[in-house]
């Protein structure tokens, strides 16, 4: 059998420092007189701390077969970072997108999560996320023995990863020295920033447990550890939104700097913008299990589970400005590359201009759950199997609810009115914050002027499973060219479900008077005023939410549903008037995917020359098949006798069914089916590993990669409405005005099950240096990715529905309503002299329709990565234990994107052209100091507001702190700092002039002990 060259390995571990922890060592020093000639003395040397780690992680990576990176703790419990996010990001190429304050999703080579593939003990993760990207967060890193990130592939390893593959890896028992060990950590946790924010928590802790031993024999061992967080989630924020306006502002004759618009002589102008108090608290348990058993010496049997529930409560306090859109009065604007960045608004008869006072309430449960029995068996000598099972589990129920109130003119009022008397002033800072004023501030904290307006809750359950099966083979030769011959074969069946539901109640945009709003009373609010740097915003109303709803809804608070709506096309069994709701009908169903996959692998061992040569060659082969469920339009049209016009009804030839929803409410428009896509991917892979000296060698790899779309994004939601058309009749003269002289029918499918993975072919190079003198290493790599396609949201209009199979109407029946007498009076429909409600017809025409397609345009990714680690054990004295890890990675793109909402960046989501890690670390005697900083410049990504908008990311450079003192073999004390400079995010849409995000999320403080035994 020929697998390795040992004495090779072991003379590297020895000259690194690492075989010193896991082998003993002979004394060299001479017998004494008072041991036997047959006794060995043997000294047991046990190194712990950072620099073990270091040394461990360039080792593994040193004599990997591939392209990596590696981080590996001392012992369960030993990483000292809040998740696995934040372990990762100390990697050369990768960053991370924070989220809350707090890292999250990774990015790798400038490529954004949903690139990156996961996997924990070798097995595919599912994500509470929808999507393909896992939440880092959610895994305690006291719960995680090691980390690697595969950035080339091998045919062995499952295929996903067009970024990279992230592995991590719990405790195996069997592979401890001792018999028995225990640890437990202990930490409190403050955070500066809360006290600025009433209601928000200001302290939190970690605690964590780990047990590993082995009994009878060393033949059985079992590993059980528990990791808890409970930490404030704190933030202060200023948030921007979309540029979807255009209007005419400065009257510049000939102005035509709107390139690519239907009105070039026009300026963009913002929604809006928020300012936020955000608090609340986060609560993650982790709980790991393994139990290993090996009856005879080739047979393993292991069994494992690791589950971690993350839940979060959040507020957000303050409130939203609503400028009123391209219908308000504008003046003195200010307009700076063709963005109005700041002016007066004032709101007309025409416009929506308000401020919105926001008490928002948002809840999410997050659950993970992965379980594994894995049998290794080796069958000969040159013969070894491994049979594994899995299932990898994920849940979210994010529940969003608000709370929103207007200004009314008097909330003593018998039929309050909104106050229309809405002036606001702005001039926005770029990437700092702006300068506010409007003429309504006093009133933003007075109760008898704020009234709560409207009530909403959005629920967004997922549930995400997968089945695994998979075998693997080895078959080891003695042969000139190769060492072994691995093949496989895996199959996977993954079920993703969305479940969405509704509840509102009231109006956002002024007072309804079918819905009134409340009046508040003291009891129910706190006047909020701002401090530090917003200390200049005016003061607002906090809203108790529970007081607000009880009084509200007497009767009970009702409860969200997925609904039709009363309003929606085809309900049989409604009042037809309300809003119709159907979205969370058509937005819910299920996706299934099936793969099966297997590959055949040589492992290289030869030599070329005087040079060794080791790595890899192989191919992967996968068959996937993709189905969603769906709803689709199962109606035709026919001549109402009595009217003449066309009239759309349900078509059950065409397999029209009567759907009901969670309300009652009966649909009979649709018909259900599923839509499925298969297809066939064959992945080669190459890795070479050149031994050019003892301490030097080069890599090279070259691999075609894939990565599946979201798994989310194959829901087959498409769906079609047509536009509302308002008919308003004169009380006097009878003449009928209508709002649009067509209504225009548009549609979307922005998710859809025929999406191809995203494909590419990447080519790596890494040349490393491993010092002899001192421990550590140079390395310095280079890539490049060829990518096909993306998935790309696009719309077309006019679009042709009725010739792409769609069923619509050529016209539309509009009900008359009288013109209201005075603001907030019922509607009142127009009647005919026989008392029935009048109707007009209108034509349809063909509008837009956004679909997510496979684009054809790809492009290069390409970058350059240095790593440098070294401690420097040739100082004298006390100097001995400094050291420092560094690197630094430079990624370039010729991709161009528009992102969302009309922005534009030239990066690819995820890219940050340079970023930069460097950890300067001291270690003496039991005590060790560091001091971290991980930079990453501009890059794309998600901002949060009242939706998910994608923007640009100004750079950052956060700076964490840790100090720790080992009282004796068994106890240490710890002190942390997490973002020392309380380091802002910072975000823009298209240029720095359109702010986006301005987000404070406090320093964090850490005091703790750990007990080792």
């Amino acid at each position: 059998m020929k697998t390795f060259r040992p004495s090779t390995i072991m003379a590297a571990l020895m000259a690194s420092g690492l075989a010193y922890v896991s082998q003993p060592i002979y004394a060299q020093e001479a017998e004494s007189e008072e041991n036997t000639p047959d006794e060995e003395v043997i000294e047991r040397i046990e190194v712990r701390g950072f620099s073990t780690s270091l040394i461990q992680s360039l080792n593994q990576k040193r004599f990997g077969d591939t392209v990596s990176e590696q981080i590996s703790a001392d012992d369960l419990g030993g990483l000292p970072d809040v998740s696995m996010a934040d372990a990762l990001t100390r990697l050369p190429g990768i960053s991370a997108v924070r989220t809350g304050g707090q890292a999250a999703e990774i990015n790798i080579r400038g490529l954004a999560g949903d690139f990156v593939f996961s996997t924990l003990n070798g097995r595919e993760q599912v994500s509470t996320s929808g999507s393909r990207a896992i939440e880092f967060d959610q895994y305690p890193s006291e719960l995680i023995n090691s980390a690697a990130v595969y950035k080339s592939p091998k045919a062995s390893l499952i295929e996903g990863g067009v970024a990279g593959t992230v592995e991590l890896q719990t405790a195996s028992p069997l592979a401890i020295e001792e018999q028995h060990k225990f640890s437990a950590n202990i930490r409190g946790m403050y955070n500066d920033r809360a006290s600025e924010i009433p209601d928000a928590e200001e302290y939190g802790h970690r605690v964590s447990f780990s047990y590993q031993g082995k009994f009878m024999d060393d033949t059985v061992g079992v590993s059980l550890g528990y990791a808890r967080l409970y930490q404030p989630s704190v933030s202060t924020q200023f948030v921007g939104l979309a540029y979807n306006g255009e209007v005419d502002v400065d009257g510049v004759e000939g102005d035509m700097d709107n390139v690519g618009s239907d009105c070039p002589e026009c300026e963009l102008i913002s929604e809006g913008f928020e300012m936020q108090h955000k608090g609340g608290e986060e609560t993650r348990d982790g709980y790991m299990a393994a139990f290993e058993w090996a009856p005879v010496e080739n047979f393993t049997l292991k069994a494992d589970a690791f589950v971690s529930k993350f839940d979060s409560e959040a507020f957000a306090r303050g409130y939203r400005v609503k400028l009123g859109g391209v219908n308000a009065g504008i003046t003195n604007p200010v307009v700076v590359n063709n963005s109005v960045v700041g002016g007066t608004f004032t709101r007309t008869d025409n416009s929506f201009t308000r401020v919105e006072l926001v008490n928002d309430d948002n809840q999410d449960f997050d659950q993970v759950e992965s379980y594994g029995i894995k049998a290794d068996w080796q069958i000969t000598d040159n013969l070894a199997a491994q049979f594994d099972v899995s299932l990898s589990k994920a849940e979210s129920n994010f529940r969003n609810g608000l709370l929103w109130s207007l200004v009314s003119e008097d909330a003593d009022a018998a039929s309050p009115t909104f106050d229309e008397n809405v002036q606001i002033s702005y001039l926005l800072n770029g990437l700092n914050l702006p300068d506010l004023a409007f003429n309504q501030a006093d009133a933003f904290s007075d109760v008898d002027r704020v009234m709560v307006s409207k009530y909403g809750i959005y629920p967004y359950e997922n549930e995400d499973e997968l089945n695994a099966y998979r075998v693997d083979f080895q078959y080891y030769v003695d042969m000139p060219l190769f060492s072994s011959w691995e093949f496989g074969y895996r199959y996977s069946d993954r079920d993703y479900s969305n479940d969405r539901s509704v509840f509102e109640f009231g109006n956002d945009g002024g007072f309804s008077a079918s819905q009134p709003p409340l009046r508040l009373t003291q009891d129910m609010v706190d006047v909020v005023n701002w401090s530090g740097d917003f200390g200049y915003f005016p003061s607002y109303l906090s809203v108790d939410l529970d007081s607000a709803l009880n009084a509200w809804f007497p009767g009970g608070i009702p409860q969200p549903a997925q609904t039709w709506g009363p309003g929606a096309a085809g309900v049989i069994n409604g009042p037809g008037t309300g809003p119709a709701t159907a979205w969370s009908v058509q937005e819910s169903g299920d996706v299934f995917e099936t793969v099966n996959a297997a590959y055949l692998m040589a492992n290289i061992n030869t030599e070329i020359g005087d040079i060794p040569v080791s790595g890899n060659v192989g191919v992967r082969y996968v068959r996937s098949k993709q189905r969603s469920t769906t709803l689709q339009r199962a109606t035709r049209f026919v001549t109402d006798p009595e009217t003449g016009t066309s009239v759309e009804v349900s078509d059950p030839t065409a397999g029209a069914q009567n759907i009901t929803d969670e309300v009652g409410l009966i649909n009979n428009f649709y018909r259900p089916t599923i839509l499925s896509h298969e297809f066939t991917d064959i992945l080669p892979s190459i890795n070479l590993n050149f031994k050019l000296t003892d301490a030097t060698q080069l890599r090279v790899a070259a691999a075609k990669v894939m990565g599946r779309a979201p798994i989310n994004r194959f829901a087959a939601n498409s769906s079609t409405n047509v536009e509302e058309v308002a008919a308003t009749m004169d009380r006097d003269s009878g003449e009928v005005t209508l709002s649009n002289p067509t209504a225009k029918i548009n549609g979307s499918a922005r998710n859809s099950p025929y999406l191809d993975p995203f494909y590419a072919t990447q080519y790596d190079v890494s040349w490393e240096y491993y010092f002899q003198d001192t421990d550590g290493a140079l390395i310095v790599a280079a890539f490049y990715k060829d990518i096909e396609s993306f998935i790309e949201n696009i719309a077309i209009e006019p679009y042709d529905f009725e010739g792409n199979g769609f069923t619509v109407p050529s016209e539309i029946e509009v009900p008359v309503f009288l013109e209201p007498e005075f603001s907030g009076q019922e509607p009142e429909l127009a009647r005919d002299a026989n008392g029935d409600p009048i109707f007009v017809s209108v034509p349809t025409e063909n509008g837009r329709y956004e679909t997510a397609i496979n684009n054809a345009e790809g492009g290069y990714i390409r970058g350059v990565e240095v790593a440098y680690t070294q401690i420097y054990s040739m100082l004298p004295g006390i100097w001995s234990g400094l050291g420092v890890s560094a690197s630094y990675s430079y990624t370039e793109s010729e991709i161009q994107r528009t992102l969302s909402d009309g922005v534009f960046s030239s990066r690819l989501p995820g890219l940050s052209e340079n970023v930069a890690t460097v950890t300067l670390f001291w270690e003496y005697e039991g005590f060790e100091t560091r001091v971290s900083g991980r930079y990453r410049d501009a890059f794309v990504s998600e901002q949060v507001a009242v939706n998910d908008q994608t923007v640009n990311f100004d750079d950052e450079l956060v700076i964490d702190y840790q100090a720790s003192y080992e009282i004796n073999d068994n106890m240490s004390v710890l002190f942390q700092v997490n973002n020392v400079t309380d380091e802002p995010t910072k975000s823009y849409f298209t240029s720095p002039e359109q702010t986006g995000t301005i987000q404070f999320f406090g320093t964090q403080y850490f005091l703790g002990m750990t007990y080792t035994l």
